[in-house]
């Protein structure tokens, strides 16, 4: 008798040297942008109650600003990595980043359950993460199938879990599949900062 595991959801994390060095020069536009941006401040409003995001009005930040522009270099090697590890036949065409934008959480932000249309590899690099504040929380890709599936236990493993949370570390760099649902539950502590980012395949 075996048990085989098969059709994995493989989640990349990393503490990149060169993207850490960023991190201050990141956190202060970060900071800017959100003064500058109205129409971001706005849309924010209307999507993303109590926060901020740059997503609807500033999403290619890695093309208006040299210092998004050098992180984006920083992620492009793990990101291929990801790739090779995932076995992605990107013949002809390579990944290249197509989105970039800043999200400022403060107390009692909350982002919904959502995935990343069109793009193939999402994630997150972290600026800012008060101790206890809220961690990226994700969906097993199966769960609108288990419809007479029982709880799993307290005690399963992190494999077999229906909802996983990876910590929020300032430095620490986050890829997942586009496909996968995730949400960032409301946040108990203090500003959470970080820069997400789609790389797409076409």
């Amino acid at each position: 008798m075996s048990i085989e595991r098969l059709f994995p959801t493989q989640i990349y994390t990393c503490r990149p040297a060169a993207a850490a060095r960023l991190g201050p020069r990141l956190l202060r536009e970060s900071r800017q942008l959100r003064l500058d941006d109205a129409s971001g401040r706005r849309w924010s409003t209307r999507n993303y109650p109590g926060g901020y995001t740059s997503y609807g009005s500033a999403c290619r930040m890695h093309r208006l600003s040299p210092t998004f522009a050098a992180l984006e270099r920083a992620i492009d090697p793990h990101v291929r990595a990801f790739a090779r590890a995932l076995e992605l036949d990107l013949t002809g065409r390579p990944l290249a980043m197509t989105d970039c934008w800043v999200n400022i959480m403060p107390r009692g932000t909350a982002h919904g359950l959502h995935l990343h249309p069109l793009a193939t590899i999402s994630g997150t690099f972290y600026l800012k993460t008060p101790r206890g504040c809220a961690a990226l929380k994700i969906e097993d890709p199966r769960f609108d199938r288990m419809m007479a599936a029982p709880p799993r236990r307290r005690s399963a493993s992190r494999a077999n879990r229906l909802w996983v949370h990876i910590p929020a570390q300032a430095g620490a760099l986050v890829l997942f599949e586009s496909w996968l649902r995730h949400e960032v539950p409301a946040n108990p502590a203090g500003e959470r900062v970080s820069i997400s980012f789609n790389y797409g395949w076409f």
